[in-house]
C-alpha cells in the first residue's frame, strides 16, 4: 500500500514525495531522471574534452589497448561510430557464434574470464558475445571512457610541423544524413595520443592521406590467417607522430592479408599498442 506524506522547506515550494510502503520499487519523477542523466553526462564529458589517449574504434583490439591504458592511471576516450562496443568480435564467421584464437593470446581472455576451450596446442575457441562482453566490461572496469554514436569526420592539426593533436567528431546520426537536412557543426576532442583501432577502414590514417600527410592505405591483401596474424603483431607501432595503429588497422595500413574469424593477433596488438604508448607517454613527462 502506497502512503503519501508532505515535506517543506525553508523557501523551497512544498512538493509531495512518495514513501516506500510494500512497495517493489522506488518510485522516479520524470524530471528527476531527465536533469540527472543530463547533469552526470556533461560533468563526465568535461573529463572527455582533453584525455591522454583518445582511441577510435571499440573492437577488441581497441578495447584491450584501452583498458591496458586506462589500468595504468591514464585517460583514456575510446570513440566508437555505432552504437554497440565491440566491433566484428560479437558474430565470429558466417553467422557461427565461434571464435579462434592462437595462442597465446587466450591468456588475455582467462584473465578476464572468458572460457577459452583448448583444440589443440595452436588454438583455442571461445563464444565471441561472451569475449565480447567480458572485454567491454574489463576496460570499464579498468576506467575507460567512451563516446558511442560518434563518428571521426576530421582531425585536429596544429603547429607548423603538422602535430596530430586530436579528433573532429560528430553524432554519427547527424552525419549519415544529408548536410542540407541536418548541417550541425562537429567538435573537437584533444589529446596527446591517437589510436586508430577501426579496422579495415584505418579511418584515422585515411585522414591523414587526405591532407596529404601520409600515404593512402592500401587495405587488406586476400585471406591469409598466419600471415596476417604475425604481420599486424609485428607492425604495430606509431605510423605518424602521435598516431599509433593496432589490430586490422594495421593491416589495412601495411596491405596485409585479412585474417577472417580468427582474433588473438587484434588482443595481442592492443595490448602491444598499450606498451608502445606507455613508453612514449612517460619518455614525454621526463
Amino acid at each position: 500500500m502506497l502512503h503519501l506524506t508532505q515535506e517543506s522547506g525553508t523557501g523551497e515550494f512544498c512538493r509531495k514525495r512518495f514513501l516506500m510502503k510494500e512497495r517493489e520499487i522506488q518510485p522516479l519523477r520524470e524530471a528527476d531522471i531527465t536533469r540527472t542523466i543530463a547533469r552526470e553526462y556533461f560533468q563526465a564529458f568535461d573529463q572527455i574534452i582533453e584525455s591522454d589517449v583518445l582511441i577510435v574504434g571499440a573492437g577488441p583490439a581497441g578495447l584491450v589497448c584501452g583498458k591496458e591504458l586506462a589500468a595504468s592511471g591514464f585517460n583514456v576516450v575510446l570513440v566508437e561510430q555505432l552504437n554497440h562496443l565491440g566491433g566484428g568480435f560479437w558474430n565470429g564467421g558466417y553467422l557461427m557464434n565461434k571464435a579462434a584464437i592462437a595462442h597465446p593470446a587466450q591468456e588475455i581472455l582467462l584473465k578476464i574470464g572468458v572460457p577459452c576451450k583448448k583444440i589443440s596446442e595452436e588454438m583455442y575457441i571461445v563464444d565471441p558475445p561472451h569475449a565480447t562482453a567480458k572485454l567491454i566490461g574489463a576496460a570499464f572496469d579498468a576506467g575507460i571512457k567512451v563516446l558511442n554514436n560518434t563518428q571521426v569526420v576530421d582531425l585536429v592539426i596544429r603547429g607548423e610541423h603538422n602535430n596530430l593533436e586530436g579528433l573532429v567528431v560528430n553524432y554519427h546520426s547527424l552525419e549519415i544524413m544529408n548536410h542540407d537536412l541536418a548541417h550541425i557543426d562537429p567538435i573537437a576532442l584533444t589529446s596527446k595520443v591517437v589510436v586508430d583501432a577501426t579496422g579495415h577502414d584505418a579511418i584515422t590514417v585515411a585522414l591523414l592521406a587526405k591532407r596529404g600527410l601520409h600515404k593512402s592505405v592500401p587495405g587488406n591483401g586476400a585471406m591469409w590467417v598466419d600471415r596476417s596474424e604475425e604481420t599486424v603483431i609485428k607492425k604495430t607501432s606509431e605510423v605518424y607522430p602521435n598516431l599509433f595503429v593496432v589490430g586490422l588497422s594495421v593491416a589495412a595500413v601495411f596491405g596485409a592479408p585479412r585474417m577472417g574469424p580468427a582474433f588473438g593477433a587484434m588482443l595481442l596488438s592492443g595490448v602491444k599498442g598499450a606498451s608502445l604508448i606507455k613508453k612514449k607517454l612517460a619518455a614525454n613527462l621526463r
